[in-house]
């Protein structure tokens, strides 16, 4: 039986897949449905733009896990609703223990919400904004192995996204956080090569249209 290659683990359904999901039953199905699969709706985008802000220094499975809750607490990132929130909502936020209890996260989130009602307003729909920042192929790697992956925790698109971003005056939106956010919203696609969805995403990335 032929190896492995580094990065990628076999399921109990003999498919191979990228490593990260560490056959978490709820991971995985994040990994096979979600994770690299090109979104356009926009509290989608902005939902997984504001929970990659509160994943800094923590596991994405950890905000997954609590993703519901986030919801519930967020009006569903409804920024129009979220932009409303006011520092009664923060202190209740705070006191929430369903969510990541990080007051400069949370008034983050209600920040970022009115400078995405300011960037609709100029672009028509995130969407619009964010995919303009889809890195060219020329920026993307010939092949995507797991040594490969280790070297894009931020690239030039990611950059030019977080500097745009935190210009407008968004935060917690650094260059890393930008790639995570690219990464799973489909932008670029970082299933390694050998992983069964890499083939999916990309189908499904030739099929997009804002």
């Amino acid at each position: 039986m032929s190896s492995i290659p580094e990065g990628l683990i076999r399921g109990e359904d003999g498919q191979l897949r990228c490593w990260w999901h560490g056959s978490h039953k709820d991971y995985l199905h994040y990994h096979d449905n979600e994770w690299g699969y090109p979104v356009k709706d926009d509290f989608r985008l902005f939902e997984k733009i504001c929970l990659e802000g509160f994943q800094a220094g923590l596991s994405w499975l950890t905000i997954l896990r609590k993703r519901e809750n986030f919801r519930e607490a967020f009006h569903h990132f409804d920024y129009s609703k979220i932009a409303k929130m006011g520092p009664d909502d923060v202190e209740r936020l705070v006191q929430n223990a369903g969510i990541i209890r990080h007051r400069g996260k949370i008034k983050s989130t209600i920040n970022n919400a009115q400078r995405a009602i300011e960037l609709v307003e100029e672009k028509g729909s995130l969407a619009n904004y964010f995919w303009s920042f889809e890195p060219p192929a020329n920026e993307r790697p010939k092949a995507l192995n797991y040594e490969t992956l280790h070297q894009l925790a931020q690239t030039p698109a990611s950059t030019a996204l977080s500097k745009d971003l935190k210009k407008r005056g968004w935060r917690f939106v650094g260059p890393t956080t930008a790639y995570a956010f690219m990464q799973a919203m489909g932008l670029v696609n970082d299933h390694l090569e050998g992983c069964f969805c890499r083939a999916k995403a990309e189908a499904a990335r030739a099929d997009f249209n804002l």
